[in-house]
């Protein structure tokens, strides 16, 4: 099976890591998302943010699958992309990260909204499946929950467009895109 270019695992079967997964200023994470090309769009957000995306597996789909690509375009190349093999091999490499990162569940549960949150340096976003969410166990796993407000009657955003929502204020509350325009005027 082919992977993409970037594209690692976060935990080797050894329970190590490799040595270039640093810190990113805000990160995104996918919790056993359904649709490839979810998961190619969010791979160009996170290569045109400068964020890591982390994949939780297991997927919905092969890895390799031809709709990734072509919703990733050339951008799968440029982006910081890890995969975990489940829910308890993410909790493991987040425990092993220094500094600590917390973990802010985007939810339509959630009382708190996104737009009236302070994220920090080092945040990991975490969106669920587009079907099913995250069980009960892992958003009581998360460390904070926020939510995109919605008229009434609508159920739910896609889940890409609610990352980029919610990463691009992140993103500024952190200074990310100040950087990022910094560097781009250089």
């Amino acid at each position: 099976m082919m992977l993409f270019g970037n594209f690692q695992m976060c935990e080797s079967l050894q329970g190590g890591y490799p040595p270039d997964v640093g810190l990113m200023p805000v990160e995104i994470a996918l919790f056993q998302p359904d649709q490839a090309g979810n998961v190619g769009a969010a791979a160009r957000l996170a290569a045109c943010l400068d964020l890591r995306l982390h994949l939780i597996e297991p997927c919905g789909f092969p890895l390799d699958d031809q709709r990734m690509r072509r919703a990733g375009m050339d951008y799968l190349d440029l982006a910081a992309l890890c995969r975990h093999a489940d829910w308890p091999a993410f909790l493991r490499w987040r425990a092993g990260s220094d500094p600590p990162r917390r973990l802010v569940l985007l939810s339509t549960q959630a009382t708190q909204r996104y737009d009236r949150f302070a994220f920090r340096a080092h945040d990991i976003l975490l969106l669920g499946s587009e079907s099913g969410g995250v069980p009960e166990d892992v958003r009581a796993q998360a460390d904070q929950q926020v939510r995109i407000p919605m008229r009434p009657s609508a159920r739910s955003l896609n889940v890409v467009v609610a990352a980029a929502m919610v990463a691009g204020y992140a993103a500024t509350q952190t200074g990310l895109l100040d950087r990022i325009e910094r560097e781009r005027m250089t």
